[in-house]
C-alpha cells in the first residue's frame, strides 16, 4: 500500500494498493493524458475521467477494476490536480521499481 499526497499543504492524501497501479498499467490509463507542455491541473484530471468512462462504457468484459480504481481514487473527494501529479509520479517509480527486480530475478535465473 503506497500513500500519496492529494493537496499542496499536505492535510490530505490518499491510499493506492498495487491493484490500483497495475489497473493503470493494464489500461494505459496514463498514455497521451499529459500535453507536452508536461502540466498535471483539473484539465488532465478531467481528461483521465472521460478516457476512463468511455473505456467503461465500451467494454463488455468485467470492469471491476477499473471501477474500483474510480471509486478508490480517480473520483475520491480529495483527488485534484495535485493528487493526479503525485499519483503520476507514483507510478513512474514503482513501474522502475518493478523493471528492476525482473531484470534482478532474471540475472540470479542466469547465474544459476
Amino acid at each position: 500500500m503506497y500513500t500519496i499526497q492529494t493537496n499542496a499543504s499536505g492535510t490530505r492524501s490518499m491510499e493506492i494498493s498495487e491493484k490500483h497501479l497495475e489497473t493503470i498499467e493494464k489500461y494505459s490509463l496514463f498514455q497521451q493524458l499529459i500535453d507536452s507542455n508536461g502540466i498535471v491541473d483539473e484539465t488532465v484530471l478531467d481528461k483521465l475521467k472521460l478516457n476512463i468512462r468511455s473505456l467503461i462504457a465500451s467494454m463488455e468484459e468485467n470492469s471491476k477494476d477499473l471501477l474500483d480504481l474510480c471509486i478508490d481514487v480517480i473520483y475520491h473527494n480529495n483527488m485534484k490536480a495535485f493528487g493526479l501529479h503525485q499519483l503520476i509520479l507514483l507510478y513512474i517509480k514503482w513501474e522502475r521499481e518493478k523493471e528492476e527486480k525482473e531484470e534482478q530475478e532474471e540475472t540470479e535465473e542466469n547465474h544459476n
